[in-house]
């Protein structure tokens, strides 16, 4: 029996379409609804809805089923739509009467709002961890090889030189970005919608600020309405977190597959961190990475994604939004280990410290040529001719010896500026 069901005979075909994948989605946020309801009770017993026995039964209850549900021993029946439903089923059977009351002055819709809110936030502080983990270890990496080499490209052509040191150094700035989107989707899921139900409140005298404090929560959504509107919001703002933080994977695996190939041969990479192949005894390959690099692609897709579903839906609830779990909640656990692999194999990524001696980046050093002409007097456009004329004719001989001193460049990276930049950021989720 659905707790909606008010005896009709429900066809089978539309019972597993309309519960979808539900009983599998909910067992991750299980957890959270627990933690909910417990205070869902201690509110009720506050404004006199439940007694004090009333509520330390609850509370009993719902500990036995935290305890099953961390052991890895809570399931959802067959037939049974989601978590909440089978929670509730649970406290009654244990409880009798006492387990019916725990849903007066509450609805799935924020019940499951609530429970994905709590969810997600203690999702971005484990991302986060994650960021700050493979920061530092950018940034270890970006100090020990500041002063080694190596090409720097425009439109795939050898362009002019960088170093091993700025290189990691620019990933690490731009984990600092994406942690200040990760800070902004948590801060939109810091906010509590227990308390608004469906949409439109309860006529019961609930405590809305007493459920705030006991959960966690830093505010609350006032308006029972726009508690609703969030259902979406929230994961769209938080898929756009994702999807930055995606971005900047995506492209560190891309540059180390590319660098670490043969052709360029940057890097090395520590076979424990490679696979091989069926037919050629030679190969490691940098799968990992690759990996890395398609999963993150994906996550890229998840603002789109929830965008289609959310896509002309008018306010209050609507059953689209469940679809939403199929999408959302998945992508936590895929931006988690792709952030922990990736901190694995690049702390094993061994530099070659010479790549920039071999004769075919000699044309990287044109623009020094270049500007100590200029430094010497001569106008710019002058000196970039002479340059160019040198090189037509087989002339040019590069200087590797390099001054370069302003902020950001390779003699001066920077790094405690972006090093505090980040902290800033990270002391938030501290």
């Amino acid at each position: 029996m659905k707790l909606w069901q008010k005896g009709e005979e429900i066809d089978k075909l539309f019972e597993r379409f309309t519960i979808g994948d539900d009983p599998i989605l909910d067992l991750e946020i299980a957890f959270y609804d627990v933690l909910a309801s417990k205070t869902h009770a201690r509110m009720l017993g506050k404004i006199g809805l439940l007694t004090g026995e009333e509520v330390e039964q609850l509370e009993r209850g719902l500990d036995s089923l935290q305890a099953k549900i961390e052991k890895g021993q809570f399931t959802i029946e067959e037939g049974i739509e989601d978590c909440h439903s089978q929670i509730e089923l649970e406290l009654t059977r244990m409880l009798g009467e006492v387990g019916k009351k725990i849903h007066a002055g509450r609805s799935r819709n924020d019940q499951v709002l609530t429970a994905l809110k709590l969810f997600t936030k203690d999702e971005l502080k484990l991302i986060a961890k994650g960021i700050d983990q493979f920061f530092e270890l950018l940034l270890e990496k970006s100090e020990a090889n500041k002063d080694v080499l190596m090409p720097g490209y425009t439109h795939m052509q050898v362009a002019m030189p960088s170093s091993f040191g700025m290189w990691f150094g620019s990933y690490a700035e731009s984990l600092t970005d994406d942690l200040i989107l990760l800070k902004a989707a948590y801060e939109i899921a810091d906010k509590n919608p227990l308390g608004s139900a469906a949409g439109y409140g309860a006529s019961f005298p609930l405590d809305r600020d007493f459920t705030t404090k006991d959960l966690g929560f830093a505010h609350v959504n006032v308006n029972s309405a726009y508690a609703q509107m969030t259902r979406g919001k929230m994961e769209k703002v938080a898929g756009y977190a994702i999807a930055a933080l995606a971005s900047t994977l995506s492209k560190f695996a891309m540059d180390v597959c590319l660098y670490a190939g043969q052709n360029y041969g940057f890097f090395s990479f520590s076979p424990k961190y490679t696979t091989g192949s069926s037919i050629m005894p030679h190969k490691h390959n940098p799968d990992g990475f690759e990996l890395v690099r398609a999963k993150c692609n994906k996550l890229q897709a998840l603002p789109t994604e929830l965008s289609f579903i959310l896509t002309n839906l008018p306010g209050g609830y609507h059953r689209d939004l469940q679809v939403l779990k199929e999408h959302f909640i998945p992508s936590m656990k895929i931006v988690r280990d792709c952030l922990e692999v990736t901190y694995y194999m690049t702390k094993d990524l061994t530099v070659n410290d010479s790549i920039i001696n071999d004769p075919k980046y000699s044309l990287l050093f044109t623009v020094e040529e270049v500007n100590k002409l200029v430094l010497a007097g001569t106008p710019f456009r002058d000196a970039y001719r002479q340059v160019a004329e040198k090189i037509g004719s087989g002339s040019y001989q590069p200087d590797y010896q390099l001054r370069h001193t302003h902020l950001g460049s390779i003699g001066n990276l920077g790094n405690d500026r972006i090093k505090a930049a980040f902290e800033e950021v990270y002391k938030f989720f501290k």
